[in-house]
Formats: structure tokens, sequence, C-alpha cells
């Protein structure tokens, strides 16, 4: 008898995250958008190879697209193609959506971040952080917190150890 095939795969697994985010700025709000990709993208994605990290987001003519994403090409997919890995890529959202961040970036000074990206089905999304750059005190501040809570835990553990 076949084995079942497994259909678990590639759903709901993490990609990439950019770990920077967070640490250099403050995310007031997300959304959860598709990504307009194509075939050779989506087969480099699968072995998981993506720079994420100087990525943003950006509005060109009242439409969202990820800009600085490098996704280098598979050697083997793709050879009738011209891979671009740097090419800007369309961010799928509605309407409404789209709307609320343009008004956002334009009329509050917010930066659009994306925070992650990661399989949803058989599906790419990208979690966009609405955000605001951090000054230097407030990435100590964030530094002195994760500290003090990690202490905090060290503490509460060998207490619940000992007792």
């Amino acid at each position: 008898m076949a084995k079942p095939k497994d259909k678990d795969k590639n759903t709901g697994g993490t990609i990439a995250l950019n770990k920077r985010a967070r640490h250099e700025y403050h995310i007031d709000q997300r959304f959860e958008a598709g990504l307009e990709l194509q075939g050779w993208e989506v087969k480099s994605l699968r072995a998981g190879r993506i720079n994420f990290g100087d990525s943003y987001a950006m509005v060109i003519q009242g439409e969202i697209f990820l800009v600085g994403t490098s996704i280098p090409p598979l050697i083997s997919a793709s050879t009738h193609v011209v891979a671009n890995d740097r090419r800007t890529r369309k961010v799928l959202l509605h309407r409404e959506e789209i709307d609320t961040l343009i008004g956002a970036v334009e009329r509050k000074g917010y930066t659009l971040i994306p925070m992650a990206l990661y399989w949803k089905g058989n599906k790419v999304k990208v979690e966009i952080g609405l955000a605001k750059g951090k000054q230097a005190h407030d990435k100590r501040e964030t530094e002195k917190e994760r500290d003090w809570q990690r202490e905090k835990q060290r503490t509460m553990r060998a207490h619940n150890k000992h007792a």
C-alpha cells in the first residue's frame, strides 16, 4: 500500500523573519498580505533561498511594492527566464487596507516594514508592519526591558527549583 502524501510539508512554515525590524522600529499595526511571485521564485523559497534583511515596502502609484528582497534563483530552475533576484514585487492587499497604509505613510510619517515571510497553504504571505523608527534611547530601553525579563525568569526558575 502506498504511503499517504505529507500534505503539511510546506504549509504554515516560516520562510524568513526580519529580526532587525523589532529592534529598529516601533510596530503599531500588522497586515497579512499576498505576494506576487514568479514560478522560479517560489521554487527558490521552497529551497530556503532568500535575503530579507534590507527589505522595505513602499507606495508607488497607489499600489504597495516590496523592495530590496533578494531571492536568488536555483541553478536548475528556469533556464528560459532571465531571473532578476532583486526585482520589485507587488504586495497584494484589499483596497481599504492599501488606503489605510497609504494614509498612515503619507500623513503620519509611518514606514512599511516586512516582518515575516511564511507559507499559508501553498501561498506565500508577507506580514507588513506599520512602524515608526526608534531613537537610540528607545533601543536601549527595549534592551533593558528584555534583560530584566530574562533575569526575572532565571530568578523564578531558581526559586521554583528550590521550593
